[in-house]
């Protein structure tokens, strides 16, 4: 490993601290943190393999959980590995690598914001609209919806990750992260960062609160239709999901409004770090349950498939 500490230097690698705080649970935290990992991973594989294997599930609700599903897997993919890694030994990431994380890692979460506004903006459509409904979402507007959720993740972190490149390290090479997070970069690093800064900010607001607004509305027009309707167990069934599903994204925008938007709100370094396991573990490992495995549609797929498995193995 190379560090320089000489200011006219500049260093090759980082090495993330990640959990150093409490080393003595670091076992604890690998055990957990990978059953949690493979969790996640398993449960999305099989939302995705129920939607494409179930002509019943080519509808553009489950299209749009699909692609939520596979940004999962590539989000906590990014960050989760390295971060087991740092409970066993020295995680240390060439500047490259660490870049090359970062616009990862932030272009799926920025995606999975626009993704998350594109679901809800489907069920209102659904509940408030249905006889339009099919007519509004139909396959070009869904497919359309998920590239502009994708290109705009790539497109604004892309800008990040560009102005971040022209700033330069010269030591300390220590990342008190359990990933090659923006705030932590900023201050390891030699030259001015105010315009990626201000840059990084400004993205935020937009890429956070716009999306989160777009929900909170959508969800609110979809409580006054239901309200119309009369008391009964579907009322409570929408009620139900509409609650559930606010909870997990509320988690996952607040974190982010809070270390991206409003980081002086967090005066301690292992409290952001807990906030990032909200919305890079916590988060993954809710939305397949929320939105999709308590949805019998799914577990008849799930079952069927599993059947059908099983009867060719015994064959």
């Amino acid at each position: 490993m190379e560090t320089v500490a000489l200011e006219n230097q500049t260093i090759t690698e980082f090495v993330l601290l990640g959990f150093h705080d409490v080393a003595e649970l670091r076992l604890v935290f690998f055990v957990v943190l990978t059953i949690v990992y493979v969790s996640i991973v398993m449960g999305n594989v099989l939302i995705i393999v129920a939607v494409v294997s179930s002509r019943r599930l080519h509808t553009p609700m489950y299209f749009f959980l699909a692609n939520l599903s596979f940004l999962e897997i590539l989000y906590t993919s990014t960050v989760v590995p390295k971060m087991l890694e740092g409970f066993l030994q020295e995680a240390a990431i060439s500047v490259a690598g660490c870049l090359l994380q970062f616009f990862i890692f932030g272009s799926l979460a920025t995606a999975e914001c626009f993704m998350l506004a594109v679901m809800a903006y489907d069920r209102y459509l659904a509940i408030c609209y249905p006889l339009r409904y099919p007519l509004l979402m139909g396959p070009r507007g869904c497919l359309g919806l998920v590239v502009i959720a994708w290109l705009s993740g790539f497109m604004v972190d892309g800008l990040v990750v560009a102005l971040m490149g022209q700033l330069r390290f010269c030591g300390p090479n220590h990342i008190d992260h359990f990933y090659c997070d923006f705030m932590p970069l900023m201050g390891l690093a030699c030259s001015d960062p105010s315009v990626a800064q201000m840059t990084t900010f400004i993205l935020s607001v937009v890429c956070l609160t716009v999306p989160f607004g777009l929900i909170l509305t959508s969800y609110a027009r979809i409580v006054v239709t239901v309200l119309k309707v009369p008391a009964g167990a579907q009322r409570l069934k929408v009620f139900s999901t509409c609650s559930s599903h606010l909870v997990v994204v509320s988690t996952f925008y607040g974190t982010l409004m809070v270390l991206y938007i409003a980081p002086s709100a967090v005066h301690s370094q292992l409290v952001s770090k807990v906030f990032a396991l909200l919305y890079t573990v916590v988060t993954p490992l809710l939305n397949p349950v929320i939105y999709t495995l308590r949805n019998k549609e799914v577990h008849h797929t799930l079952r069927r498939l599993l059947y059908i498995k099983l009867t060719k193995t015994l064959s």
